[in-house]
């Protein structure tokens, strides 16, 4: 059962983002991302000026004047977050959690799309994937995934982002948006094994990444000897973190693992946000709707 609490901090996710949608990103979300396509929806008299291309030659001849084709662009879209909930995710410091800071910019998201009629799904994947909720409409819809993200506990630990990207590619038959968000550890997400699925997935559908990081996983801390759990695969090392030379090995090898996958995404031609769990997401968003809007402008 579901305690009171959490039901809580469910409405207080729903008021913050909610507010977020009708504010800074009103309008910026449509704009952002098309239509698949344009659909017929009626017609109307010819004006000077109209394209000729347009015209409809069948009713032209029954009216005895010529009309013209009306189109709309077929607006409604499907998004689909694919969150990991790995062992890594719940690892979190300034009192945020990576999945807990991933379910505000998740629900964000996830009204962005039903304010405008767009259908949202969402994907758990850990080294398997562990749950699909399928795409619908509604704020009691987008309510049940932001409960899902914080209360979902999976049944493995392991990172495979590849399980995740084949499994939306067999079950998506149309162009969608996903939204892809992960703290990109584990062994699982080396360039060259994301690089073909990653690719893949670029092409035949709007795919963004969005990278949600800790401050601690690339300052540590001088604690002197300590003993550290990878949260994925339950394996313990001692480490001395007064070791200067040790914690500059472990952060230029850090550094080197977010620019080369930085590198990666941007040689695919993939959207990429970067955040923190410590910081306010919404400025990195907002800049992140407006240079996708000015694009298609």
């Amino acid at each position: 059962m579901i305690s009171p609490e959490f039901i809580k901090k469910i409405r207080e996710i729903e008021i913050r983002t909610k507010k977020l949608v009708n504010t800074t990103f009103a309008g910026e979300y449509k704009s952002s991302f098309k239509g698949t396509g344009i659909e017929f929806v009626d017609v109307r008299e010819y004006f000077p000026g109209d394209d000729v291309r347009s015209i409809d030659w069948k009713v032209t001849a029954r009216m005895g004047r010529p009309y013209v084709k009306k189109f709309v662009e077929e607006r409604e879209l499907t998004v689909i977050l694919c969150v990991d909930a790995s062992g890594s995710s719940h690892f979190g410091t300034k009192n945020q959690l990576k999945i807990e800071q991933a379910a505000l910019v998740a629900a964000t998201l996830a009204f962005s799309a039903v304010r405008n009629n767009d259908k949202v799904g969402l994907l758990f994947f850990t080294d398997r994937v562990e749950k699909y909720i399928p795409p619908k409409k509604g704020r009691f819809h987008v309510l049940r995934l932001i409960r899902d993200i914080l209360y979902f506990r999976p049944e493995h630990k392991g990172t495979d982002p590849v399980q995740a990207i084949e499994f939306l590619m067999h079950i998506l038959r149309h162009r969608a948006i996903i939204f892809f968000i992960s703290d990109f550890l584990g062994s699982g997400f080396e360039p060259e094994r994301i690089r073909t699925p990653f690719g893949v997935a670029a092409k035949k559908h709007d795919f963004v990444v969005i990278r949600i990081t800790d401050p601690k996983e690339e300052e540590i801390p001088n604690l002197g000897i300590v003993e550290l759990e990878d949260l994925e695969t339950g394996e313990i090392i001692t480490v001395n973190t007064g070791d200067k030379k040790l914690i500059e090995q472990y952060q230029r090898y850090r550094n080197g693992v977010m620019i080369e996958q930085g590198r990666l995404l941007k040689s695919l031609d993939i959207d990429f946000i970067d955040l923190m769990t410590a910081e306010d997401f919404t400025p990195r968003l907002h800049k992140f709707f407006e240079e996708r809007a000015r694009r298609y402008r």
